[in-house]
């Protein structure tokens, strides 16, 4: 007799799951933050929005999410024993779920993390679009708009005159082509965040040249998403 298939057998060469949005989707969010957190986070806090706080415990959202966090490609087949790595690893996790959040795409995630071992804490708000694609909306209370399927430039910087097109200039000089940019500021003359999508990979000594600017607090770069 043939053995039952449960829902976390392989669909596809680039899946495993039941649907994109409730897996791939979900685990490249996770993939997302851990990059933009810089490490594999020792604490998480999830919260699922809408269409997702109804369905992640039964469409293996909760798993998919916890494998991202852990460093796991959307085709690895231990996303299925998310839980039992997440244990093996020293990942803590909560879920929490908000069922009518009407300003909110169906699916969506906000996902805390924290790494005690570095002190370093993120929040992420990212949304499954179907398909494995997903947009990351806000960082930290900065509005954004990006896919994580581009290399990902994030720039904290002072807002001041001229700061966007010095550091399109700087991208411009490594030869790489800016695919979209995303700017948000907590106000005039206060903190800004740019978020920057390039067709192709940076340089490490331009990424070190941004950190070094004065007016520049940190730089945060995420290589495209498998």
């Amino acid at each position: 007799m043939a053995e039952k298939s449960s829902i976390f057998d392989m669909i596809g060469p680039v899946m495993i799951g039941p649907s994109s949005s409730h897996t791939a989707g979900v685990v490249r969010i996770a993939g997302a933050a851990i990059r933009i957190l810089g490490s594999l986070p020792t604490h998480a806090t999830i919260t699922f929005y809408n269409s997702f706080a109804r369905t992640y415990e039964g469409h293996g959202s909760d798993r998919a999410i916890v494998a991202g966090l852990l460093g796991m490609a959307t085709d690895d087949k231990r996303i299925r024993e998310a839980f039992e790595h997440a244990r093996e690893a020293g990942l803590q996790y909560t879920f929490q779920s908000v069922g009518n959040a009407s300003t909110m795409h169906p699916n969506t995630i906000r996902v805390q993390l924290r790494d005690e071992r570095n002190g370093q804490s993120v929040e992420v708000i990212g949304q499954s679009r179907g398909g494995g694609v997903i947009r990351i909306v806000e960082v930290d209370g900065f509005p954004s708009d990006f896919s994580a399927s581009l290399h990902t430039l994030i720039v904290d910087a002072d807002d001041r005159t001229g700061s966007i097109a010095f550091i399109a200039s700087v991208i411009a000089h490594d030869d790489c082509n800016i695919a979209t940019m995303f700017v948000s500021r907590k106000g005039k003359n206060d903190a800004a965040r740019q978020f920057i999508e390039m067709d192709s990979g940076i340089k490490e000594i331009t990424l070190e040249y941004l950190r070094q600017l004065s007016w520049v607090h940190r730089v945060t770069y995420i290589p495209n998403i498998e």
